[in-house]
């Protein structure tokens, strides 16, 4: 809301807040009032004036977006010093606070306020946070007053579930009438183009772009600092239309006279559907503001409007709700079974229905499956720390494998250490804090650090948190303002004069693509197509050409469509990666690999623009994951199969370490399996390709070279290693250790550093043996056979000798090795001891061929 309307609001409601003074004065009982009534009507600034005529008060808002702009014009009007501000990712508090404005979730319900109220109150009907504003509906008391604002939809239920609310119904200030239907070129200035997918949404702003000189654009998906820097645009004056999804339906006080909407369906992610007479109204009421009147029409695929849709919508009658959505919000953490009985839990009060699974639940189901997770959910405190952690919310609300993963491995740091580590939330918020890349990317970018702005306001899962807090909300506004520029360079052009002259007589421009995969439009090559992403010329520099490159973009929609389905029919041989984790099909780089829920599971993401999106987008990538997880098995193929096998609870253990270090793991991190091990177990190992050594234990065929590139690639994406180096040549036994190459890296590859070279793990134990059977009774000369099996000079062998725990000693060409023991006569019986407990202590599987370069000690 404007400055100025908002000041006029003033004269309006003098006498309605004096009645209410009166009326209070009246009853020292505590009162509840419901103010229903259509969008314009200045409930809201009403609720303002009442909490603020109170000594302490609280309102709870369904946007973050709302629940800042009216903390901002409390602190205008009464300083930040009583003022405070509580969201899941924002919470502004001083300690002489009185005044609260929250998100509905984020309210504090364990404080006392002499006012409380709840805007959008018929939200009780949403199916996915419908419970949370029926609780407060049922829960939420100020000792004074009560109030509750919304659409007058809700009427009956709360006189049914609060019958001593008194009610106040609240007349539009301005009047709405429909207008039929226009082109979206005809559209007035000061109009609202509304759509219902991002895709629309550019297709739309791309054409007024190209005809009009530029739009704003605003989606549920910006982020509250994006969405207030496109308002503004519009606001004052810089553009003259905005385009929009049914974000614009709340939160948004816009000085707009006309809202066309260029559909009238839209896909609420579960199906398309048609939108109800009080959706379509909430939309329309944008256009009109205070005393000014407003219309509505349609546009764009927009079909007609069924004549007594539009009356209702004039007049702002609507089908009363029959019933909201409730949980049970007294939940039994004593175990995982009463937590569910809890949640499933009816209701028994009339009007009320159960809700559907939230994401919190469906979080909560996915978690489950893992018995890890469960096993660690051994205690109260533990599943109410797992309910916590569930109701991280999904910014991207696309949930997948990968959130799943996110929300358990923090459970699990939280279960084990306390609190998460900095070091681990420092990568993970360093991964996001990268402004390149488009709109979408962005957009996803933002969504991921809303996630860790969340988290980090859980002061006691991490250290620092204030410290955290500060480090996301920069990150998220940098990310904002980059997205701002995007979409404002994107979708705001100030010299298409030029461009209206050319189109003003034509209609939809020509485009084709050729088999060479070149767009053209109008005749004139523009650029190609490669995958799912359209590559413009970069000489097409002028503003005529830019608009026609824009126009071949929204063409290729069909052609989208027909890749889509070759991608489907494509075999799995048609599609390749390369060592950089970048997937290619027809020759264009269509996706690449980047961390998953554990190292053998990384995802495909798409690396195309904005040519797919929602539904299509998913489709595809979930095609190449399927892909992916085949490679993975085609290449990685015993140790995949291993992990998925059922055994015993040792084997069980080494393998499932094995196949988290992508085919070898250090002996000594397993020390205590191995010395479990019995000889059948040893045969065991030995069937599934798993060789014990001295040193390592590994899959003989994961340091091949095919299987040994793939676990060093897996290995650098689960980690986020960039660039990523080749590595070592194949059929090189030994290299020489090279800082481009992590120790975890090269171990993935199947390496093992050894003084200045890295050795192959089978060659290193080879040596081992070899070394340790030629010096059983002291000092040995150096052969030439040892300098050949490591694949090394002498002068390097002397780092090697030393690194494998021997002694080298050199006189010219000559050079000598020994066990690095000193065994005087004194301690003789000792080291005989000592020997003797150590073989016990680490047994080698008698099948392993290095046993027959030794005589070894086995555990009977």
């Amino acid at each position: 809301m404007g400055g100025s309307t908002f000041a006029s609001f003033h004269s309006a409601h003098c006498c309605l807040i004096l009645n209410f003074n009166i009326m209070q004065n009246l009853s020292s009982q505590p009162r509840t009032v419901a103010v229903l009534g259509p969008t314009n009507t200045g409930k809201t600034y009403l609720a303002l004036e009442r909490m603020l005529a109170h000594g302490s008060g609280m309102m709870g808002f369904p946007l973050r977006l709302l629940a800042r702009e009216n903390y901002d014009r409390a602190v205008a009007l009464k300083g930040s010093r009583e003022i405070a501000l509580i969201t899941g990712e924002e919470k502004i508090v001083s300690p002489y606070a009185k005044y609260f404005f929250c998100t509905v979730e984020s309210m504090p319900l364990d404080q006392q306020f002499a006012f409380v109220a709840v805007d959008e109150i018929q939200l009780a009907a949403d199916p996915e946070r419908g419970h949370v504003f029926t609780d407060r509906l049922l829960r939420a008391r100020g000792t004074e007053e009560t109030m509750f604002m919304g659409s007058d939809t809700m009427r009956s239920m709360i006189r049914r579930l609060v019958p001593e609310a008194e009610f106040i119904s609240r007349p539009r200030f301005s009047t709405l009438s429909f207008t039929g239907t226009k082109r979206i070129l005809r559209l007035p200035p000061r109009s609202v183009v509304v759509g219902f997918s991002a895709q629309e949404v550019y297709t739309i702003a791309e054409l007024i772009r190209r005809e009009r000189g530029g739009a704003a654009v605003v989606m549920g998906a910006l982020s509250p600092r994006t969405r207030n820097a496109q308002v503004a645009l519009f606001q004052n004056g810089e553009v003259d239309y905005l385009v929009a999804t049914d974000a614009i339906g709340m939160g948004l006080n816009l000085d707009v006279d006309h809202v066309a909407f260029a559909k009238l369906s839209k896909f609420d992610g579960t199906h398309h559907r048609d939108l109800r007479a009080d959706e379509l109204a909430q939309i329309a009421g944008r256009a009109g503001r205070h005393m000014s009147d407003g219309t509505f029409g349609l546009t764009g695929e927009a079909s007609a409007l069924d004549p007594t849709l539009i009356a209702r919508i004039e007049a702002h009658e609507f089908q009363k709700l029959r019933h909201i959505y409730w949980r049970n919000p007294n939940l039994d953490f004593s175990s995982l079974d009463t937590l569910a009985e809890s949640l499933a839990l009816e209701p028994t009060q009339s009007g009320l229905t159960r809700a559907p699974k939230a994401r919190d639940e469906e979080t909560l189901d996915k978690l489950l499956e893992d018995d890890q997770v469960r096993a660690k959910a051994s205690s109260r405190s533990r599943i109410g720390l797992l309910w916590q952690v569930c109701q991280i919310p999904d910014y991207n609300q696309i949930g997948g494998g990968h959130f799943t993963g996110l929300i358990s491995r923090i459970y699990g740091l939280l279960v084990d250490q306390g609190s998460l580590p900095v070091d681990w939330v420092a990568v993970q918020v360093a991964h996001i804090d990268n402004m390149d890349g488009g709109i979408d990317a962005l957009v996803q970018r933002i969504a991921d650090i809303r996630t860790w702005t969340y988290i980090s306001h859980h002061e006691n899962w991490i250290e620092n948190a204030a410290e955290w807090q500060e480090r996301t909300r920069d990150i998220e506004n940098r990310l904002s303002d980059m997205l701002h520029n995007a979409l404002t360079q994107r979708f705001v052009d100030e010299r298409m004069a030029t461009l209206v002259r050319r189109l003003e007589g034509g209609g939809d421009l020509y485009a084709h693509l050729t088999d060479d995969g070149e767009v053209m439009v109008e005749g004139h090559y523009v650029g190609r197509l490669e995958g799912f992403k359209f590559i413009a010329d970069a000489a097409e520099g002028t503003t005529n050409e830019r608009a026609v490159s824009t126009a071949a973009h929204r063409a290729l929609a069909f052609e989208t469509k027909a890749r889509i389905q070759a991608l489907d029919a494509a075999a799995d041989t048609d599609i390749t990666w390369q060592g950089d984790g970048k997937i290619f099909w027809r020759g264009a780089m269509v996706a690449r690999v980047v961390p998953g829920a554990d190292t053998l599971r990384p995802r495909a993401t798409l690396a195309a623009g904005d040519l797919l999106d929602g539904a299509d987008r998913q489709h595809v990538e979930d095609r190449l994951n399927r892909w992916l997880a085949a490679e993975i098995e085609r290449l990685l193929g015993p140790l995949v199969r291993a992990h998925r096998g059922q055994l015993s609870g040792k084997l069980r253990g080494i393998v499932f370490q094995l196949a988290e270090g992508l085919g070898a793991v250090p002996r000594s991190n397993m020390e205590t399996l191995v010395a479990g091990l019995g000889r059948e177990d040893f045969s065991s190992l030995r069937r599934l390709g798993i060789w014990v050594g001295k040193r390592d234990i590994y899959f003989d065929a994961m340091i091949r070279p095919k299987p040994a590139r793939l676990c060093a690639l897996l290995w650098a994406i689960h980690y986020g290693l960039a660039p990523i180096p080749d590595t070592p040549p194949e059929g090189r036994v030994s290299v020489r250790d090279d800082p481009k190459w992590p120790p975890g890296f090269l171990y993935a590859a199947g390496y093992r550093k050894a003084g200045p070279l890295a050795l192959r793990l089978d060659i290193a134990e080879r040596l081992m043996v070899s070394m340790e059977g030629m010096c059983k009774s002291g000092s040995q000369d150096l052969g030439p056979e040892l300098l050949n099996l490591a694949g090394c000079t002498i002068s390097e062998f002397e780092g090697v000798a030393t690194a494998l725990g021997f002694r080298f000693r050199r006189d010219g060409d000559k050079a000598t090795i020994q066990r690095r023991q000193h065994k005087s006569p004194h301690r003789k019986k000792a080291a005989k001891k000592r020997k003797a407990d150590k073989a016990r202590a680490r047994p080698v599987d008698p099948n392993s061929p290095f046993a027959k370069l030794k005589d070894l000690v086995l555990d009977p």
